[in-house]
This record gives C-alpha cells, sequence and structure tokens, in this order.
C-alpha cells in the first residue's frame, strides 16, 4: 500500500520530528529524514513546515531544512501567500501530519518511507490521518 501523491499535501512537524529535540537549539537530524523528505518531493508531495516556532527560531529551522536540500510549499500556512491576521496557532490544511506527537509516538522515517513508497512493504494501516497511528 503506498499513499497516492496527486496534490497530497503533508504536514510535518520539525523538532522531534525532522531534527531531534533539542528546542531551543535546533538538534541532529533524525535518520532518513531529509533523504525521505526529498523523495516526497521529487515524487509530487506538496510539503509543509508545521512548527510552534516562530521569528528567529522559524527562520533558523527553515534554513537547517534548506540547507540539507529541503524548502517547504509553505510555512505554517496552507499557501505560500496566506497572510495571518494575527498570532494564534492556525490549523494547517493537510492530508496527512507527521509529528512526534501522535498517539503511539513517532513512527520514524524509515517506516515513513515504506508506508509512502513500497507498495508491498507492509500491510493495510488501520487507521488513516497521523502517519503516528501506523505502527
Amino acid at each position: 500500500m503506498s499513499i497516492p501523491n496527486h496534490q497530497t499535501i503533508i504536514a510535518v512537524d520539525f523538532d522531534g520530528t525532522i531534527v531531534k529535540d533539542e528546542y531551543p537549539k535546533i538538534g541532529p537530524a533524525q535518520l532518513f529524514a531529509f533523504s525521505t523528505l526529498k523523495k516526497m518531493q521529487e515524487k509530487g508531495y506538496r510539503l509543509i513546515l508545521w512548527t510552534l516556532r516562530d521569528g528567529r527560531k522559524l527562520d533558523e529551522a527553515v534554513a537547517y531544512c534548506k540547507e540539507n536540500g529541503v524548502e517547504f510549499y509553505a510555512v505554517n500556512k496552507n499557501y505560500p501567500e496566506e497572510t495571518l491576521n494575527n498570532k494564534s496557532i492556525r490549523k494547517i490544511h493537510a492530508d496527512l501530519f507527521i509529528d512526534d506527537r501522535n498517539i503511539g509516538g513517532f513512527i520514524g522515517w524509515g517506516k515513513i518511507h515504506q508506508l509512502l513508497f513500497d507498495d508491498n512493504a507492509i500491510e493495510e494501516p488501520k487507521k488513516k490521518g497521523f502517519l503516528g497511528f501506523f505502527k
């Protein structure tokens, strides 16, 4: 089973997901994070960076991802041109969310890679939505 990529939007958390959680510092990259994110982009998935970081800390995270070959479609927005009227946290529209705070915890980038790209690597998941549910 692989998840279709026809304009599939995936929101990806930063701390604890792309990198190990060492906030306010940027921790080391999680194993396979950037290789999987790059492949997702190559296959046409639309990636949104979805994080509580803001200001300078957000700029550092975006720059870190760019240095590692990943530029997001949007950052904490549904699309690049969206303007926010206040600083409240907004709900991002996405088909899937990759986050370390899922029920059951973060499944790891190796498992995410299998879910997205290896048709016969795993059985059909029982729940849909957050990739963290697929344990």
